[in-house]
């Protein structure tokens, strides 16, 4: 009994929500006449922009500072350098996973790369100073974030020279 009620109603429904629909008689969307462009209005006078200040050129403090965190990043880097032979004579001469050659190789590669971590760090100081600078001013290269970009360069193009031995001696240890 309740099934031949839920067809009645199932069939019925449709038709009780025609009924509550309108009649389809709705305004066009088309553009109207109020709404073209007619072209009586005038233009707004344009004021002529002040020139823009120069900004003030990289501080002392700041080049002294940039000067040192690169010193700090080519000692790193010569530490790396000393440290690179020791590490390719161990990877050239290692042996198998698990052997004393092996792990004397593994030893002397994370030597090789704790020792430019100072680098890491003078590059990480630099990323800082950066961003100090870009908030300073966002919309121009300030003396200062040239100044900044520059040393960053400087110092990244020695970690990814790095970079490329490292990968090269894990690319040559066996295992």
């Amino acid at each position: 009994m309740t099934r031949a009620k839920a067809r009645y109603l199932a069939i019925l429904l449709p038709f009780g929500m025609a009924a509550c629909s309108t009649s389809g008689a709705y305004p066009s969307l088309a553009q109207r006449d109020v709404e073209r462009v007619s072209g009586s209005g005038t233009p707004a006078a344009v004021e002529e922009a002040a020139p823009v200040p120069a900004l003030p050129p990289a501080s002392a403090d700041l080049v002294t500072r940039l000067a040192g965190l690169v010193k700090v990043a080519q000692a790193a880097d010569r530490q790396f350098q000393s440290n690179r032979a020791a590490a390719t004579r161990a990877v050239a001469a290692s042996g198998g996973v698990g052997t004393d050659s092996w792990s004397t190789a593994s030893v002397a590669l994370a030597k090789l790369e704790s020792s430019r971590s100072s680098g890491m760090g003078a590059l990480a100081d630099l990323d800082t100073l950066y961003a100090d600078a870009r908030d300073a001013a966002p919309l121009d290269e300030s003396p200062s974030t040239l100044a900044i970009t520059s040393a960053r360069s400087e110092v990244a193009a020695l970690l990814d020279a790095q970079d490329k031995v490292i990968a090269d001696l894990s690319g040559r240890l066996k295992g």
